[in-house]
Formats: structure tokens, sequence, C-alpha cells
């Protein structure tokens, strides 16, 4: 995890003085990789040993090995404006806040993303009789995209975003069935329902959701998706592109781990498709 989104995910645990030193570093990060420890302290308006409590707080020894980090995510980081939108903005700003948006929380999420987790959701779903996805709201049309993605891949699998057909899909499963739980918020009661019942059926659940939250914690792999939440009247929707984009990452990978039959049978679809297209 960059050291960005480890200050991000620390902020609800951090004391009231520790708070101060990370709301200095977000605003500023570029300025922060310059000072010494006297200096973040005096223009934070704390410590230093509040400074070196931050440190540990965020997984690092001390001060010293959080600025390297720190400079070393500013080295390797784009310079992406967070999405703010403006009544005077033209056509030309807002098509590159939107993008900048996008392509700033695709690049988060995929510097937090755990291999680990992304191995054992691959093994399950290769492995499984059948894959739900279960997703309400604006994670709905990420989980008809995944159920596009997953058939073609021969396996049978469907995708629900009402929760009585959730209910009773939950109810209908076995042990090597895989229900992939998706959800923006971590939090939506419904879903949380239907994973109750997944649970009962011995079916595994994988879950696409932000940390610590109860999507993720009430499944068996957590996929974590930590995507701040936009409040504003209207803003893009980065974190549905995010839960796209780790729905192809399992879909690469378990056609990866399905070998040449698969490779095969795309070509075959992709053959067939042909006849249903105009010609150049």
């Amino acid at each position: 995890m960059n050291i960005i989104n480890a200050i991000e995910l620390a902020r609800p645990d951090l004391r009231k003085s520790e708070l101060k030193v990370a709301n200095y570093i977000l605003q500023q990060p570029d300025k922060v990789i310059h000072l010494r420890i006297v200096d973040l302290a005096q223009h934070a308006s704390v410590s230093e040993p509040t400074v070196v409590r931050f440190c540990r707080a965020i997984g690092c020894d001390g001060f010293q090995e959080f600025k390297l980090k720190l400079a070393q995510h500013m080295a390797n980081s784009p310079s992406f404006e967070e999405f703010t939108l403006n009544e005077h903005d033209s056509a030309r700003e807002y098509t590159i806040k939107v993008f900048d948006s996008a392509m700033n929380t695709l690049k988060n999420v995929r510097d937090s993303l755990d291999t680990r987790a992304i191995e054992a959701a691959v093994a399950v779903l290769q492995k499984a009789r059948r894959v739900e996805f279960y997703g309400f709201g604006a994670s709905s049309p990420v989980a008809t995209d995944a159920q596009h993605k997953f058939f073609r891949l021969q396996i049978s699998s469907s995708a629900y975003s009402d929760p009585h057909i959730q209910a009773m899909s939950a109810m209908s499963l076995e042990p090597g069935d895989v229900v992939v739980a998706i959800s923006q918020s971590g939090r939506t009661q419904a879903l949380i329902d239907a994973m109750v019942l997944v649970r009962e059926a011995g079916a595994t659940i994988i879950g696409l959701a932000p940390r610590n939250t109860p999507v993720a914690l009430n499944c068996d792999i957590p996929l974590y998706i930590d995507v701040k939440e936009e409040i504003e009247i209207y803003t893009p929707l980065p974190s549905r592109m995010a839960h796209m984009a780790v729905i192809d990452i399992l879909a690469v990978g378990v056609s990866k781990a399905k070998g040449p039959a698969i490779s095969e049978h795309l070509q075959k679809l992709h053959r067939g498709l042909q006849s249903l297209r105009q010609p150049d």
C-alpha cells in the first residue's frame, strides 16, 4: 500500500494531534518531503514526539522511513488533482478533471490491492460450480459486467440486483459455489442479509468493498477497494471503474488458470460474432 493510502486509512484511529500531522501532509505532500521533523511539527502545530507517534501509527519505524516512503510515492505518482466541479469550468476543463479523477482512483486501488487475496479469489472462481454476482445501485452494472465476462469463460454465472432474487439464489447455493458481493459503501443491509444466507448454504463469498466495513468483514476473501466517497451534487463515480478493473483482474486470472482451452474457446466466440457485425 502506498503511504498516502496508509494515512487515509489510519485517519479514523489517529489522535487529534496526530490528525493535525496527517492533514498537513495530505494537503501538501510535495512540500513535506523537504522538511525536517522539527519543521513538520512546527507547521502542524504539534510536538516532535507527536510526529514520531504519527509515523508509527501508519506503519513506519520513524520519521526518516516515513519521508523515504513519501518521496518514493511522489516520484512514482502522476500528479492528478482531486475532482472539484466549478460552475465556470469549460468542457475541456471538466473533461480533464473527470479523467484525472478516474486515473488517480485506479492507481490508488492498484497500489493497495493484496495480490495474495487476488490469487485466492482466482483459485476458488476457477473451480467454482456456479458463480453469482450480487450488487445494488451503482454496483448493479458492475455485477452485470462481471457476469458477462465470466460466462464467456465457460463458468455458469448470474448477476442479481433484486434482494428477493438474491435471497432465493443464496438459499439454492451449495459448497463449491461462489458469490461475489460488490459494494461501493460496504454497508448495504440487503447485501449483508444475502451474505448471511450464502454462508449458511456453505458457499464461498468474495467481497469487493472498502476495508473494515460489514461486507469486507463478513466475506471469506475480501478484496479491499478503498475509494473516497463523494458527497457533492454531482461527481463522477471512479469507484465503479475501480470495481470493474478488479473484476477484469479476476477474469484474466481465471482465463490464465484455465489454460489454452479457454483461449481457443474465446477465439471461437470472436469468430462466431463476426457474422453479426457489418463488414469494414
